[in-house]
């Protein structure tokens, strides 16, 4: 399917255990050999390529992934916990979040295992024979661009943590915790002298691979990241405006013209994606070597918003309708005020799926939720409405008047709600399989324009702002009404900026990251998620893996503060 995945199996097997000692097993006096393959075979040209292919399949722990939902979407202001799941304690902030909850060693040790493979590329390639240097110098740059996203994510997450720059080719316990500043500048260090190295593109002929234009992504975000935080200098935002502006104007980047066909599954590769992540049909290429919280591996972020459709009257389990988990459902700020104008922007209609037709037919059924039908009143052939949910409090006299069951929002529970769509895939083989095979989209152009609008902000040019955040918005107008979604400079506040971000990207793995970024997790938490009252400053970084702690030198990987 993509070029980029053909050669990852056979480095799942190898190289994340040849090149990649460090962290990469709870015990590190415990190693497990697991292929006879030599430790020179990344220094042919063949292993080289191959290793660097590898180097992006730890990618696929994070983007697309349970884990990675669970660690930018719960427990924010637009998102609370469904009826089913574990790890909730990222959703309420209680006990249950510790050092010892297996997604945080998951993604640990599977984001060093990346980084050590992108240090054994960056380290060997010089004794690499059978290719043109201008090759490798291209393969060393993809490197350093993966380098400082996996770290970039390492800081985000979690704070300082260890910047091994060389490849580590045993066990070790001689690890140290980096400071803030130190962070911030290896990863732009790595991202400047990716993007001077890397394809002047924006999407490579190859796709998949990180070109210029993602390298410039990865570090508007580093920038604007930064800008809000202890290592803040005073041009940070320009720099991220300025990043921001040239993938705008450089790349042939464009917004589609519909919100909808952004998310199309059979529109996968298109003019607004900076930079994908990719999944493949065939499924021995999705895994990322690291099974925890991927369901078996490939994109599975199609059963995580779903409501419990499949037990009401009229319906039974599709593909086409997917697996729902129930893990996460909309707050009431995320549907009545982020998506609370609906008149002009259709966002609310593009991003949920509020009706539901019948797949299983019958007569004489009972309404489970809609308390305006009587028992055995309900008939459905195939392909009736079974469910609608209007998006507003319907009188119960309006609903007896509707031939199918209506949610109304005074009937929203943790079961049932309005369930974003953004990520539905219909291309898997049967009801049953969790693996998705959906690129997954980690920067397109609408997040940029938003980001440039942020910087703007921060740079005191509210009309220049105001600019960047209409494209986003009037491409998001109905027909005939897009004009009619324009704002005003004196309407271009923080707070609109905010609600903006939600309602483009909500549940596009940003949330989280946002609400730290802006210093504001705790405060709109508390204001807006009832379930997540625990939430407090500790919250802005994770546990450190307690894994992590016992392999290091006794005292010299401190836990983060309150945990």
């Amino acid at each position: 399917m993509k070029n980029l995945l053909k050669n990852n199996i056979r480095l799942s097997l190898i190289t994340f255990l040849v090149f990649s000692f460090f962290s990469c097993s709870k015990d590190i006096l415990k190693e497990t050999v697991i292929s006879n393959i030599g430790n020179d075979y990344m220094n042919t040209a063949k292993g080289f390529e191959d290793a660097v292919r590898a180097a992006y399949s730890s990618m696929r722990t994070f983007y697309g992934t349970q884990l990675g939902l669970t660690l930018t979407e719960y427990g924010t202001d637009i998102y609370a916990t469904g009826a089913d799941g574990s790890y909730k304690g990222f959703h309420f902030y209680d006990t249950q979040l510790q050092p010892t909850v297996d997604y945080l060693f998951a993604l640990w040790d599977e984001l060093y295992k990346g980084i050590n493979t992108c240090n054994a590329i960056m380290g060997r390639a010089a004794n690499v024979t059978g290719l043109p240097d201008a090759t490798k110098k291209l393969r060393v740059a993809e490197a350093k661009f993966l380098r400082a996203h996996y770290y970039y994510i390492l800081h985000q997450q979690f704070g300082g943590v260890d910047l091994r720059l060389t490849e580590t080719t045993g066990p070790t316990k001689d690890t140290k915790r980096a400071t803030d500043a130190e962070m911030y500048a290896q990863i732009i260090k790595d991202c400047n002298e990716a993007i001077a190295d890397l394809e002047n593109k924006g999407q490579s002929s190859d796709y998949g691979r990180a070109t210029r234009a993602s390298a410039e992504a990865l570090l508007a975000h580093v920038y604007m990241a930064k800008a809000y935080g202890p290592s803040k200098a005073g041009d940070d935002f320009q720099k991220a405006a300025d990043l921001c502006a040239g993938l705008i104007s450089k790349y042939g980047f464009k917004l589609l013209d519909d919100f909808a066909s952004v998310h199309d599954e059979n529109n996968q590769i298109n003019s607004e994606v900076v930079w994908a992540v990719q999944y493949a049909t065939d499924q021995l290429y999705n895994t990322s070597n690291n099974s925890a919280g991927s369901d078996g591996g490939g994109n599975n972020l199609h059963l995580f918003f779903g409501m419990q459709y499949d037990i009401q009257p009229g319906m039974q389990r599709d593909v086409f309708y997917g697996r729902p988990f129930k893990r996460l459902r909309p707050t009431a700020y995320c549907l009545n005020t982020v998506f609370g104008e609906r008149v002009n922007d259709s966002r609310y209609d593009k991003t949920f799926r509020t009706v539901w037709k019948s797949n299983f037919p019958g007569t004489k059924l009972n309404p489970s939720f809609d308390n305006s039908k009587a028992p055995g009143s309900l008939n459905f052939a195939s392909g009736d409405t079974t469910i609608w949910i209007p998006g507003y409090e319907m009188s119960k006299e309006e609903r007896a008047t509707k031939k199918y069951q209506v949610l109304v929002p005074s009937a929203y529970s943790e079961a049932l709600f309005p369930t974003l769509q953004k990520f539905f895939d219909t291309k898997r083989p049967d009801k049953t399989e969790p693996r998705g095979t959906r690129d997954y989209f980690v920067w397109r152009l609408a997040d940029i324009y938003l980001l440039q609008a942020e910087a703007l902000l921060g740079l005191g040019k509210t009309a220049e702002a105001t600019d960047a955040i209409n494209a986003v918005r009037v491409r998001a107008g109905y027909p005939g009404k897009k004009d009619l979604m324009k704002i005003t400079p004196s309407q271009m506040t923080f707070d609109f900026l905010m609600e903006e971000r939600a309602r483009e990207l909500a549940g596009e793995q940003t949330r989280w990251l946002d609400l730290k970024r802006w210093g504001l997790l705790v405060d709109r938490v508390k204001k807006y998620n009832p379930q997540a009252q625990a939430v407090s400053d500790k919250h802005n970084l994770r546990p450190i893996p307690q894994t992590q702690i016992d392999r290091s030198n006794a005292g010299v990987f401190p836990q983060n503060s309150g945990y």
